[in-house]
């Protein structure tokens, strides 16, 4: 018997802050300046694991950055 593993699609704005290690109040707001895109889902906003991935991967690409300069 074959177990299928159902992966997640998408993040609610308090799963991303948890992984993220962030408040909820800090991760709504990058959420509205659009530091961390979302898509509107009725009244709520949800997020894309890759767009977790894409804001870690600018702060790195940021970080690298400052530490070369």
């Amino acid at each position: 018997m074959t177990t299928t593993v159902i992966e997640r699609k998408w993040h609610t704005t308090a799963e991303v802050a948890q992984m993220l290690g962030y408040g909820l109040s800090k991760t709504k707001m990058l959420v509205l300046t659009g530091e961390i895109r979302s898509i509107k889902d009725g009244r709520n906003r949800r997020i894309l694991p890759r767009w977790v991935d894409e804001y870690i991967e600018r702060l790195a690409r940021d970080a690298e950055l400052e530490w070369s300069a």
